[in-house]
């Protein structure tokens, strides 16, 4: 009785929000741990999703609290779950995932309205579909839908910008085409001071080095904001966005590459795929696979072997000059 009870209670929190778009309401901030809010509305998510979905929860230990409205963000949780679904007809995986992540300068002057900070990161992944960049670019307008007429209004996704951003926070989508769908939601963390974070890294000097690089990435924006970064760290690098550039400036620059940086989902050919073509031609270069999508997605998917050097999108300047340099000295 009191489960169903407070069923009941969440099920009017959640209905009341549906009007989140609408009008913006008086929210009720309390600081809350994010895994809790995931934890109490798991058994929900899993009859919501049916027997054909696959869920996957990885909680980070220690997670930053969050100041929201309870009944908002179970609203921002329940409207990303049910668009998942809708993405995998056939049936798939979900994976929620929590993490404390640290956005530095270079990253907030890249994405509009984003300040420097540490976060509390919420993302949640299908294995679905996947959207073109068109579909993408306006996936949070509202009334806007791919769903067929009178199976969508348009609002679930316009729901949760609106929230997230009276939250403030900030909400990033990656998706492929036939390789599913992630949002991430950065909420600001609460239990310690927002602190702002140096190009040069939260913990003094970021290391240098004078190393070649290759970067293939199909994300112009990302592709010249990467090349930048390393340029400005001392290294020599090379940027192209597909894979037969790839092998031509291989074969030209062989004898010089230290390391390739390459994103894991490429147009025609994956990123695993590409470096052992590479390897073909030489052996004993470093390799870091990049991806929007989190490391135990794109394990899980089979796309990456458990093992291999990940830097999830998207990074700081401090995050990827880090790991270029580990790897470099590995």
């Amino acid at each position: 009785m009191e489960e169903a009870l407070k069923a009941a209670d969440r099920a009017a929190d959640l209905t009341r929000q549906l009007l989140a778009f609408g009008r913006r309401q008086v929210m009720e901030m309390k600081i809350f741990d994010l895994n809790e809010i995931l934890q109490n509305m798991n058994k929900m998510l899993t009859r919501i999703l049916g027997e054909d979905i696959e869920v996957k929860n990885i909680f980070a230990e220690n997670l930053g609290r969050v100041k929201v409205d309870q009944g908002q963000m179970e609203q921002v949780v329940l409207n990303l779950v049910v668009n998942a679904r809708d993405a995998m007809p056939n049936g798939g995986k979900l994976i929620i995932e929590t993490a404390n992540v640290e956005l530095d300068e270079v990253y907030a002057r890249n994405h509009i309205a984003v300040k420097p900070g540490r976060y509390v990161m919420l993302s949640v992944t299908d294995t679905g579909r996947g959207m073109t960049p068109e579909i993408r670019d306006r996936v949070f307008e509202p009334f806007f839908t791919t769903k067929e007429k009178g199976k969508g209004t348009g609002l679930g996704l316009s729901t949760v910008y609106g929230i997230v951003k009276q939250s403030g926070g900030n909400i990033w989508v990656y998706s492929e085409p036939g390789h599913g769908t992630t949002f991430k939601i950065y909420l600001p963390r609460v239990d310690q001071p927002l602190e702002i974070l140096q190009e040069n890294g939260v913990n003094g000097e970021v290391p240098r080095g004078n190393e070649t690089v290759l970067v293939v990435e199909d994300e112009e924006s990302v592709l010249k904001i990467t090349v930048r970064i390393l340029e400005k760290q001392g290294y020599t690098a090379f940027g192209v966005s597909r894979w037969d550039e790839a092998l031509k400036l291989f074969k030209q620059k062989k004898e010089k590459i230290h390391l390739v940086l390459v994103d894991v989902v490429l147009p025609e050919m994956n990123g695993p795929k590409l470096v052992e073509k590479l390897r073909e031609i030489r052996q004993g270069f470093k390799v870091i696979y990049m991806s929007g999508y989190t490391e135990d997605t794109v394990v899980l998917n089979g796309a990456l072997e458990k093992g291999a050097t990940f830097l999830q999108k998207p990074f700081t300047f401090g995050g990827l000059a880090k790991k270029v340099r580990k790897v470099l000295d590995s």
